[in-house]
């Protein structure tokens, strides 16, 4: 036998005798990224900042489930700024921000695959998009090559290299099997030559296994590619056996037996995987921290003898609290994780708390805290004296029932700051309790506050009940309102700028608050004003922008909101105040929530406390990304539908609230949603529920999710209909992809279906039962707006001809069926410069620009008139399925085209018939009309109003060229 033969049969026999041990360390208790001992991740990011950039911008880099870190770009190429990174473990996938010090982003978490232990991307300056090429035609600076010459090193644990070949290719073209021809003191050697080669820049190659008969019997992973070469086309690679990576030094590749991972995934089960076979039968495993080990057999059935993935049942179920070590002779000894448990129901089933007392509960002469924690071991209430306190002062808390953990403390603790600690494991975690009210500067700790202090004079009060059809919603940013220099605001970014009145601007036009109560709509909904991570309150003297969508404390307002974010009082007593001055002004307030995801798996106290509980993970272990930010939440799972639900109803009860706006709330489930419209149901049932129902692909049964799809599971909860979106401006992800408004023929029926708000669309596409549960809207704070959307699509149409483009859909918006649904500015045909994801964009991209609401006097009128007409008529605001297709019914129409008429609505006040045209072409069009006059003209292309703007006799009418006209009958 030779000796490196011996060496590798020594090296097999060491390993079955022993397989399974060593310690993996995870980089944090709750990390699932299937980490591996020993190994590597190289990340490669390009980065090319504004031409006019001024920032010092670097990266904040996080594999999934772990923690995160600054780095620094650490060169440039002809794209821009390189950074070349490489973090400690094997992970599937490595999250990024790209950010300064101070925490200004361009875009939000991005992730990068990761193939064969390396991952590289390239990213532009506004560009919300992660190439995994560079964009816009430009190649890395990377030689290209004729002849390619590459030695390749192939290790297998098991020393069974019969059948084992390699597939290989040069890049973008056809492949050819190479075999293993000779060995060395790692493995087999095969040596991949190729000739006359024209821009190739890389070969791919896959480890297959080949039997007569059958040349992909089996392989290892999928693609991998060497990108390493010589100047004369040569390299030397080494590659082993259940590693991915390409290794160009053999010096890094690990060939020592480990385990990859340790994990509690059921009450009595832990799950193995070593980068070693394992015999079952002679396992030789031990368990310590009181457990003994009943059985060990093979995770997949089909597995034979030798395998490296095994369950281990246990004698007696698991205590989850405590720690228990797995070891072997020669291996050492491993700590074992808390795993898919936490994500099983009879963790639910053991765990779930539903007393009404979770976080402080303040009064004068005591305040007790109450902490769900239930794979703790420990826990303790920290005290701070300062918001920014290092050394706290820590009190054990008492376990309690259901996994919770109490404590209290005498006297007024009010102003009190505080934090929770856990440990899980052998690991202490430190975390803001997830259900504090008030916090401190950036969220870091919670304190205790008297919330009765915090209420403005008259503010118990809710306002009169409002049908869900009668309402007019109005989405607004809090900052917008007011940023702009000529808004007469002086609280500009602030709740109270938002509740200023008696605001002037150009031209001596409303602003502000008048404004909106001068347009006539019934909701304003405020995009999120929880507090949220993106925005540094320590650092309000420079200009910092962000929609929100990234929460930190989901039941304390946002800071930077506030007049002093250091205040924990203030922000609550402005934003109440906020609130209390629309109502008073008959404005009713929705919130956006974002319960869908956190700014950060990792980083948010949900998964400190409770790790792998609040978030939906794939099979594979890492974190579900329907998002697309890289986590999503758990709404199935007991305590999370808890969390959601009390949340909703603390901000209805405390902050007088007049509804919720669900962000991407596809990916919640159809049981929390009506858990929520249940609750708010025994507040006020006049609050309105919305959401986006979209499909997201997130691992739950499609028939669970809360979507469009499934909108007929979920009375009283309203989904955004983006079907007829658009239809009346094109698609949101084609920035010139036209619409019925601007000049896509054949839309007619799109826009037909969208008037009745949908009832009749396929199961496929959705399944309203009513109008309440559809959103009818052009555009939202998402995707271009309506105004820049035209631009692109029409570049060379003039002003006027986009502004009656644009009217044209805010007519067929606001006499649509359903629930109306405008953005702030849409009014004034608001732009964003072509921005279409200015989610962190300045004020001057964002800001209402109150000029513009100046020198579009008109079209704000036209708009305003829209708006009476509507609430006029409770033709456009019915109230059932059945009332639409008995009193709707649509009329003969030329192409392009749309006239329908609602007949003998059933109203004691209104009972006369009405005529709606919607003429998208450029020239006018005739209208037969179902009667002869006469016939009242309430809108004409020029002017809207629930007035006649003159009288129509005959039974026919000429409707101008992109207009909408609305008739009046007997």
């Amino acid at each position: 036998m030779k000796s490196a033969s011996l060496k590798r049969f020594t090296a097999l026999l060491s390993m079955i005798a022993l397989v399974i041990g060593g310690l993996f360390s995870f980089h944090s208790v709750q990390s699932f990224a299937e980490t591996a001992a020993g190994g590597k991740t190289k990340v490669t990011i390009h980065y090319q900042a504004a031409k006019d950039n001024t920032k010092d911008w670097n990266l904040w880099v996080f594999p999934e489930g772990g923690e995160g870190k600054a780095y620094p770009f650490t060169g440039e190429d002809k794209f821009g700024k390189v950074a070349e990174i490489e973090l400690s473990g094997a992970y599937k996938k490595v999250g990024f921000i790209v950010r300064t010090d101070s925490w200004e982003k361009d875009g939000g978490d991005r992730f990068i695959d990761i193939a064969a232990g390396e991952g590289e991307v390239w990213v532009k300056a506004g560009d919300g998009n992660t190439y995994t090429e560079p964009p816009d035609g430009e190649y890395r600076d990377l030689p290209s090559y004729e002849n390619i010459d590459v030695k390749v090193h192939y290790f297998r644990y098991d020393d069974q290299y019969e059948g084992w070949n390699l597939w290989t290719w040069p890049e973008n073209a056809e492949g050819k099997s190479v075999p293993f021809t000779d060995e060395d003191d790692f493995g087999k050697v095969a040596n991949i030559q190729m000739k006359n080669l024209k821009d190739v820049h890389k070969i791919g190659l896959i480890v297959r296994k080949s039997f007569p008969g059958n040349e992909w019997a089996d392989k290892e992973f999928g693609d991998r590619y060497v990108t390493n070469f010589k100047e004369d086309g040569s390299a030397e690679i080494w590659i082993a056996q259940g590693q991915e990576r390409i290794y160009y030094d053999k010096d890094l590749v690990d060939r020592a037996p480990t385990i990859v991972r340790a994990s509690i995934d059921g009450f009595n089960e832990i799950t193995f995987e070593t980068n070693f076979p394992l015999d079952v039968k002679n396992h030789g495993l031990s368990l310590s921290g009181g457990a003994d080990i009943k059985e060990v057999v093979p995770f997949d059935s089909k597995a034979g003898e030798f395998t490296n993935k095994v369950k281990v049942i246990t004698a007696r179920n698991l205590d989850l609290t405590k720690v228990y070590k797995i070891a072997k002779d020669d291996f050492g000894e491993a700590v074992v994780q808390t795993g898919k448990v936490v994500r099983t129901p009879e963790f639910d089933q053991q765990f779930f708390y539903s007393g009404n007392d979770l976080g402080n509960t303040y009064s004068k002469k005591e305040t007790s805290f109450r902490l769900w924690a239930p794979t703790a071991s420990e826990a303790r209430l920290v005290k701070y004296k300062t918001w920014h306190g290092e050394n706290g002062t820590e009190l054990p808390m008492k376990k309690s029932e259901r996994g919770t953990w109490v404590t209290a403390l005498k006297g007024n603790q009010e102003g009190l700051i505080y934090t929770y600690k856990v440990k899980i494991g052998d690991q202490w975690n430190e975390a803001v309790d997830p259900y504090a009210r008030a916090v401190t500067v950036n969220g870091n700790k919670g304190t205790v506050i008297d919330l009765d202090k915090t209420d403005p004079r008259h503010f118990r009060k809710r306002m009169k009940a409002l049908t869900p059809e009668d309402a007019i919603i109005y989405e607004l940013h809090v900052r917008d309102l007011s940023m702009h220099p000529k808004s007469g605001i002086e609280h500009k970014g602030k709740f109270l700028g938002v509740a200023e009145e008696k605001t002037r601007g150009p031209k001596g036009v409303k602003t502000g608050l008048d404004h909106i109560k001068d347009l006539g709509v019934t909701h304003v909904q405020l995009l999120p004003v929880f507090d949220y991570n993106s925005v540094d309150e320590t650092k309000l003297d420079i200009p910092q922008f962000n929609w929100g969508y990234d929460p930190k404390n989901y039941n304390a307002p946002e800071g930077s909101y506030s007049t002093d974010p250091y205040m924990p009082a203030v922000r609550i007593r402005e934003m109440k105040q906020m609130v209390n001055t629309l109502h008073h002004n008959n404005l009713r307030v929705i919130m956006d929530v974002v319960y869908n995801h956190m700014f950060s798996a990792g980083e948010s106290n949900f998964q400190k406390l409770v790790p792998g509980y609040y978030f939906r993970y794939n099979e594979d272990g890492t974190l579900a990304n329907g998002t697309g930010v890289g986590n999503d939440t758990a709404s199935e799972r007991k305590m999370m539908r808890k969390f959601i639900v009390d949340s909703v109803s603390y901000w209805a009860k405390e902050y007088n609230l007049d509804g919720f706006r669900f962000d991407l709330m596809g990916i919640h489930d159809v049981e929390t949603m009506n858990e929520v419209r249940k609750a708010l149901n025994k507040i006020d049932p006049s609050m309105i529920v919305l959401g986006e129902g979209w499909d997201l692909n997130t691992p739950i049964d499609p028939a669970a999710k809360a979507n469009q799809k499934n909108a007929g599971k979920m009375p009283g909860i309203a989904h955004f209909n983006d079907n007829i979106r658009d239809g009346l401006k094109g698609s949101v992800f084609n920035d010139t992809d036209k619409g019925f408004v601007n000049g896509k023929p054949s839309t007619g029926d799109t826009i037909k279906e969208g008037v009745k708000a949908g009832i009749d669309y396929p199961s496929t596409m959705a399944s309203y039962k009513d109008p309440q549960q559809v959103i009818t809207y052009v555009e939202a704070h998402d995707n271009h707006t309506l105004w820049d959307k035209l631009q692109l699509t029409n570049p060379d149409s003039s002003i006027e001809a986009r502004k009656k483009m644009h009217e044209l859909a805010s007519s067929i918006i606001l006499t649509s069926q359903g629930v109306t649904f405008l953005h702030a500015g849409q009014e004034f045909m608001r732009t964003k410069g072509g921005d279409h994801n200015s989610y962190q964009s300045p004020d001057s991209v964002n800001q209402l620009d109150w000029q513009r609401r100046a020198d579009f006097g008109k079209e704000v009128n036209y708009m305003k008139g829209l708006i009476r007409l509507r609430k006029s008529h409770p033709a456009f605001r019915m109230r059932t399925a059945q009332d639409i297709r008995r009193h709707l019914s649509f009329l003969p129409a030329p192409k392009n085209t749309v006239a329908y008429e609602l007949k003998g609505h059933a109203n004691k006040d209104r009972a006369k018939d009405l005529v709606v045209v919607y003429n998208a072409n450029v020239d006018a069009q005739t209208i037969s009309l179902p009667a002869a006059g006469p016939w009242k003209v309430l809108v004409n292309g020029e002017n809207a109003g629930n007035k006649s703007l003159g009288v129509l006799l005959g039974n026919k009418i000429s409707v101008p060229a992109l207009s909408a006209v609305v008739l009046e009958g007997k």
